[in-house]
């Protein structure tokens, strides 16, 4: 006898437990038991079991995927940058508003002057929108504060936020984002603080999940990135990378070097280095969101991606210079149209590819027996709608370990 705390049946399932495609399961039934998926198969299959369900749903007409995952996202922050839109509609680069003391900094400075609640009540309504559009798994990073207190204040936050909406919220220290004012012209003593004060710290506190760096030329070098992954990984901490945005550095090399969960942007990386990621099995992370916002006009590499096997994650990236958005579903349409990505990769791309970039593909990102119940249910026709119509869907039902948090 089957004992199940809730139970969906007439559904159409997108697993994403398929080598290609979403893995579609027609007429099916998916049950839950102590926030885990328990059962899953056909109405049919169902017929042929004596269960008992506490709560049993009638799904015909709908769609459930797996809880959807923004795995790269810079939510926390103070003020905006809206000013700086006016510069680069009138010419200014990315780099040359960075350069004048716009860009990162500017963020630097308002989100190093909030209180930790306003911080907290700035950023959480970014979240409460991904969630209300099928996230139940969300990465934040820091790298808005860039000293000791002001890092630990943002992963504080972003760890509140997860405890607030009832997510899961992976924590992601980015102190390598840029070098900050008062170390202006010593970015190798910057570095050092990093390596020496910053990440021990945050290790013994256990605030973060992951450490990232900006491997770029207005950031920092592939040796300075070294020095710092090579710290983090001593640590213990899952690695992330922004590469390859703006230039060649070599950052998808670097990513394979340290074993990095995911190389993310990639617009300029080489042959060379995306054949290094496939060999170590790197998630590559596509960020439409900051190219369409900056007027990039060389994409991420997404056929060469396709073609070497290596898989591709989507994100918003939501920050507030470069990617302002927090529309998981927009990103995956504009993966579609901007970069050429297929409707099931871009599902796969927010969902177990996702999983994956984050190291979370053993309970999250699939319809699996085992895994957690984390599900988004869709009154829909296809699951390619998802990401093919813009501003036309939300989830009429969001689950997280088997509850209910939608009305939250």
């Amino acid at each position: 006898m089957h004992l199940w705390d809730r139970l969906w049946i007439g559904a159409d399932l997108a697993t994403m437990d398929a080598a290609i495609g979403i893995g579609h399961i027609q007429n099916a039934a998916l049950a839950v038991r102590d926030g885990c998926i328990d059962w899953i198969g056909t109405c049919e299959q169902l017929a042929a079991l004596q269960w008992s369900a506490s709560d049993t749903v009638d799904a015909r007409g709908m769609w459930i995927t797996p809880g959807l995952i923004d795995c790269h996202t810079h939510l926390v922050y103070a003020g905006n940058r809206s000013s700086e839109f006016r510069a680069r509609q009138n010419g200014a680069s990315y780099e040359e508003i960075a350069r004048a003391g716009g860009g990162i900094l500017s963020t630097v400075r308002a989100t190093r002057a909030a209180e930790e609640q306003s911080l907290f009540e700035q950023s959480l309504p970014r979240a409460q929108t991904l969630v209300s559009e099928g996230v139940t798994t969300l990465e934040i990073k820091s790298g808005y504060g860039l000293g000791l207190q002001s890092e630990v204040k943002m992963l504080r936050v972003a760890r509140r936020i997860g405890i607030e909406l009832d997510i899961s919220v992976a924590t992601t220290f980015l102190g390598a984002h840029t070098v900050p004012p008062e170390y202006k012209g010593r970015a190798d003593e910057y570095v050092g603080v990093l390596c020496e004060e910053m990440l021990p710290h945050i290790a013994r506190e256990r605030l973060a999940d992951a450490v990232d760096a900006f491997c770029e030329h207005i950031a920092f070098s592939p040796d300075q990135t070294r020095r710092i992954f090579t710290v983090a990984k001593d640590l213990g901490f899952a690695l992330h990378l922004h590469a390859d945005q703006l230039s060649d550095a070599g950052g998808g090399e670097i990513a394979a070097q340290f074993d990095a969960l995911s190389a993310d942007h990639l617009e300029h990386a080489s042959n060379q280095s995306l054949e290094r990621m496939a060999e170590r099995g790197i998630v590559a992370g596509i960020l439409p969101g900051a190219f369409y916002y900056l007027r990039q006009t060389v994409p991420p590499p997404v056929r060469t991606l396709r073609s070497l096997g290596v898989p591709m994650a989507i994100a918003t990236d939501c920050n507030p210079g470069t990617s302002p958005m927090a529309s998981i579903l927009l990103a995956m349409n504009m993966a579609c149209v901007l970069f050429d990505m297929k409707p099931d990769e871009a599902l796969r791309g927010v969902t177990c590819n996702a999983a994956r970039a984050l190291g979370l593909a053993h309970d999250r990102g699939r319809l699996r027996e085992g895994m957690r119940a984390d599900l988004a249910v869709w009154r829909i026709d296809q699951a390619e709608q998802l990401a093919v119509e813009m501003g036309a869907h939300r989830p009429i039902d969001v689950v997280v370990a088997g509850r209910s948090i939608l009305a939250r």
